[in-house]
């Protein structure tokens, strides 16, 4: 660390969000430095003191990294000139601070403090106007000193300037009286955040204030596991634990009696388990619920129609005879105002659709398709022929404002809609889709449920079956040996508990014998790179995916994503990079969204033949880093249908190096070819859902490296993750009182 004393000449930039500044000094030498990082008081003509460390800047060289800064009185009468007319205070220029320091000379900041009414002795300012400047001057020294005063709550830059434009002169009488309001009042203030300033502001650990914070804390936490309500005592036993709040049991219990009566959880009895939401969350699975049963209840607009002629006249036109399975599924899909439709690889799904939505075009009727992802609604059109879009943009979001244009007042106007890859659909984006289903819709919701959870809250696609209240077919026919091979075959062995066939000999599923972790990280590169060149592409970069169980470890994503991108991406003078943490992101890096971004805007250069622009931008997108500048502090992505999406330096956390992804991430995708490498983890991690889902995602070839051993005990490994959600039960109660029984 070094300390550089010296006069604010110019501000170059400031970021008003988060006091980001870039400044030029001239130091006591008459020196001119440069010096960055969170400086919002700085104000051009004032004296300052900055500690920090010296960088190198590609583009603007030598820089000082301030790590903090305090101000010094200005030294003399052209500083004080400077200091004064720098715009810093209301209704003062340059040529009006010059006539207040004639005035005054050295004694003028003391006069603004200590006697502003002195200011009418100024020629030019009368007594209203001394009154403005005075009251100017004292609000940015207030300003000045509540946010030095913040500071040693432990509060950041950042988060002082947001606290200070919500609270005013408040911060620290709302900070001493309640830290927890922050979480609600202040946009990126969680628990966490608030728990330390309270700590450095001297609240008791057994504080009511507190213990409800951390109760609720708990329950968001939960959510972002995927959970929409824990039970009772697992929330009292989390919450009351040292991860949490490290108190006694009893004050914990007594405050989520106090939540629960207050209205700010909700208590509800999922079967047999008490259970604790989240207002919101309890509001979206109830209101689900109650818009799926009357989706249920549509009538058909096939009523005065034979459903079973068409099928057998549409047979006869495409001398194609369906199986028992897939007729029944299509007379179904054609008659029920909801209808879910279940299978693995292979069981027909894609010829069912084709067969639905000739009978709707020969009928006359509409239909839309949706998929949660671009690549599951793109893989959609390629099956079908027929155009489809995610849910977020057949909703509309974004379309002229924030949210979802399509809703209960704004419905989406057609016979039917089909959800694909239903197994990723939350309860948050179901609960969207619902509200912008039109009285006269049905819903065909389509996915595998024995995939994997979707990554957000919630379990629909399992809850909806489990209910009873909804139809549904299962598929279980497979017919698609004979095209896939050993992936399909071995997807259905390792559904069902049953060893899949690794030694086969299959060129579609292959598999390495290689006990040792770092021997399958170089085998991975070499695959990825073309040096071992067993497999069924010359396209690496654009087919090859390769997919692990977890982030950590030899074989996570962080470790190979490392060692892929130095070996397909490596550095070069051509290509220019930026280091964001842990990673360095560099022009040609196949890159991930790990967020959703509803406000984030791209432009597409072709779709149905047009330009377009919307936003968002969201979590399991891939894409490509088209430009890195350096200069303008931002990097271009073109993600993988087309949208070309522009990030500022300051939303690199928001993506992730994706040579190597995790299968979670993968759900929704499908890839000409999957390397999966397999040699040990934790039970929890190494599920048969896992592997099953892992090696659905491969189109054309799965190859797996690692140890059989592994891959066996994945099998055997049936358990899966309880995941508490409400949804299953809120349709089953309602349904009696809707017309239907579970």
């Amino acid at each position: 660390m070094e300390e550089i004393k010296g006069v604010v000449k110019n501000i170059v930039f400031r970021n008003e969000e988060n006091g980001f500044t870039v400044l030029e000094l001239a130091d006591e030498t008459g020196s001119e430095i440069t010096a960055v990082g969170p400086l919002p008081l700085a104000s051009v003509g004032e004296r300052i003191v900055v500690s920090g460390v010296w960088t190198e800047h590609p583009t603007y060289g030598r820089q000082l990294r301030a790590e903090s800064c305090r101000t010094l009185a200005p030294a003399t009468l052209t500083s004080l000139v400077s200091y004064l007319g720098s715009g810093l205070i209301r209704g003062v220029g340059e040529s009006t601070a010059r006539e207040i320091v004639n005035t005054f000379g050295l004694d003028t900041l003391s006069v603004l403090e200590n006697a502003p009414e002195r200011l009418t002795e100024v020629p030019g300012i009368g007594r209203l106007r001394a009154e403005k400047i005075a009251e100017s001057y004292a609000a940015q020294r207030d300003m000045r000193d509540i946010m030095l005063a913040l500071q040693e709550f432990g509060v950041t830059v950042s988060q002082a300037m947001k606290l200070y434009k919500a609270y005013g002169n408040l911060c620290l009488a709302k900070i001493q009286e309640n830290p927890y309001r922050l979480i609600d009042d202040i946009e990126g203030i969680g628990f966490l955040t608030a728990d330390k300033i309270a700590q450095n502001a001297g609240i008791a650990q057994d504080s009511m204030f507190r213990i409800k914070a951390g109760l609720k804390y708990t329950l968001q936490w939960a959510r972002q596991e995927g959970h929409t309500f824990l039970p009772r005592e697992i929330l009292l036993r989390i919450a009351a634990s040292e991860r949490v709040l490290g108190v006694e049991m009893l004050p914990v219990e007594r405050a989520l009696d106090a939540l629960i009566l207050g209205g700010e959880v909700v208590y509800q009895l999922v079967g047999n388990t008490d259970g604790i939401f989240l207002p919101e969350m309890h509001f979206l699975e109830s209101d689900c619920a109650k818009r799926l049963l009357q989706v249920l209840h549509t009538p058909s607009p096939l009523l005065f129609f034979d459903p079973e002629k068409q099928v057998a006249l549409l047979e006869a036109e495409l001398q194609l005879s369906l199986a028992p399975q897939q007729r029944e599924a299509v007379l179904r899909a054609l008659t029920s105002g909801a209808l879910v439709i279940t299978g693995g690889p292979g069981t027909g799904k894609t010829t069912i659709l084709r067969f639905i939505l000739r009978i709707l075009q020969d009928m006359g009727l509409s239909c839309e398709l949706c998929a949660p992802t671009g690549r599951a609604a793109k893989r959609m059109t390629e099956a079908t022929g027929v155009p489809a879009r995610t849910i977020h943009r057949l909703l509309e979001y974004g379309y002229g404002g924030e949210g979802f244009l399509r809703n209960e007042e704004n419905p989406v106007e057609t016979d039917l809609i089909i959800v694909d890859e239903m197994s990723m659909v939350d309860v948050p984006l179901m609960h969207a889709l619902l509200r912008a289903v039109s009285p006269s819709t049905r819903l065909l919701m389509v996915g595998d449920s024995d995939q994997l959870p979707p990554v957000g809250a919630g379990n629909v696609l399992r809850d909806i079956i489990e209910s009873g209240a909804v139809p549904v077919m299962r598929l279980t026919d497979i017919f698609r040996q004979a095209e896939r091979g050993m992936i399909v075959e071995n997807a259905h062995r390792i559904n069902n508990g049953q060893l899949p066939e690794l030694f086969s000999g299959a060129e579609d599923f292959m598999f390495e014998e290689i006990p040792a972790a770092e021997d399958v990280a170089r085998r991975v590169v070499g695959l990825c790179t073309g040096r071992v060149n067993r497999l069924l592409t010359r396209e690496l970069y654009r087919d090859v995916q390769v997919l692990v169980p977890m982030k950590k470890g030899p074989l996570g994503v962080h470790a190979l994503n490392g060692r892929i991108q130095a070996a397909m991406n490596p550095p070069s003078r051509q290509k220019k990079e930026r280091k964001h943490g842990e990673i360095t992101f560099r022009e040609g890096d196949k890159v991930m969204q790990t967020k959703n971004n509803y406000k984030l805007a791209w432009k597409k250069s072709r779709y149905n033949g047009m330009a377009e622009e919307g936003i968002g931008v969201f979590n399991g997108d891939l894409g490509t880093i088209l430009r890195i500048d350096n200069v303008e502090q931002e990097m271009e992505v073109l993600f993988d249908d087309e949208r070309a999406a522009v990030y500022d330096f300051t939303m690199l956390d928001e993506l992730s190096l994706a040579y190597a992804v995790t299968v979670h991430k993968s759900q929704g995708s499908e890839f000409p070819i999957v390397i999966l490498p397999l040699v040990s983890g934790a039970p929890s991690l190494m599920t048969r859902n896992l592997l099953y889902t892992a090696i659905t995602r491969a189109r054309e070839q799965v190859y797996i490296l690692g140890r059989s051993r592994c891959v066996y005990d994945m099998v055997a490994n049936g358990q899966v993750k309880k995941r508490y959600s409400g949804l299953s039960t809120f349709i089953e109660e309602l349904a009696p009182l809707m017309g239907g029984a579970p």
